[in-house]
């Protein structure tokens, strides 16, 4: 346990819910491996809370920075006083540095993290095509990094076209020779398929796409930490599938949050 003291610096994530979060544990085992004075607590904000939230953060000055998870990915940017072009073109970020000035500036590594923990994995993205059901903050990032992978071809699924439509835009804004498609609950087809919404994080939440057309072949992706165990993996297993958690792309994570927010 650390002992708080009057110049321990302060890192915080901000989720809802924020229960199943598991960041805190692995910053704090950083700042520990580290030797720094310092660490990370739960912020359970609700979305409609998340401007005021962030515009005190401001004036927190023992504030390191902050991690930022579901749902606040997309709506964090428009409140922030910077943001990478990347992260901005990827229409969400995931961190968050305090500068000494105050300034909150916002970064993306979500897709950087699910790829190097894909390859850690083994599982090497250039070459397969892939299916990506949704377009919300991870998933774009999601989207971004398979494409600059070499996936050949990545085919986009959600409940709502529209998003799907901007997201190909600005895929295409950065990748004009990929080859992207609009797609439905259907992933078969393709060699890897990715869960990329929040579907999974509570009992009895419906599959994002249709399990039933997943064959041994597939290589099936989750972004979800918790629990380990998801209805699609589940699911996945069941056909005889090869299975990738969420908790890889955290851990693949773990330093380039801590770097990006200064836990150092």
């Amino acid at each position: 346990m650390v002992e708080v003291t009057g110049r321990t610096r302060i890192w915080g994530i901000l989720a809802d819910p924020i229960a199943h979060v598991k960041t805190p544990q692995m910053i704090n085992a950083v700042a520990s491996e580290r030797g720094v004075d310092g660490l990370m607590i739960p912020f359970h904000v609700a979305p409609d809370d998340l401007p005021a939230l962030v515009k005190g953060l401001k004036g927190m000055k023992s504030l390191g920075g902050f991690v930022v998870t579901v749902p606040h990915k997309a709506a964090i940017v428009d409140l922030l006083d910077e943001v990478s072009p990347s992260a901005r073109l990827i229409g969400a970020a995931n961190c968050v540095r305090r500068e000494a000035d105050g300034r909150l500036v916002g970064e993306m590594l979500d897709g950087v993290g699910f790829v190097t923990g894909l390859r850690q994995a083994g599982i090497e993205p250039k070459g397969l095509s892939a299916y990506l059901a949704g377009a919300g903050g991870a998933a774009n990032a999601i989207a971004f990094a398979l494409v600059e992978a070499g996936v050949t071809r990545l085919t986009i699924a959600n409940r709502t076209s529209a998003k799907v439509e901007d997201l190909i835009r600005r895929l295409l804004t950065a990748y004009p020779d990929a080859d992207l498609r609009i797609g439905g609950r259907d992933p078969a087809g393709h060699d890897l398929v990715v869960n990329g919404t929040s579907l999974g994080l509570k009992a009895g939440d419906a599959l994002p796409f249709d399990a039933e057309r997943l064959d041994s072949s597939q290589i099936v992706a989750e972004v979800i930490m918790d629990p380990e165990e998801t209805a699609v993996m589940a699911a996945a297993r069941a056909v005889g599938c090869r299975v990738h958690p969420g908790k890889p792309m955290l851990a693949s994570m773990r330093y380039l949050l801590a770097d990006f927010m200064g836990v150092k």
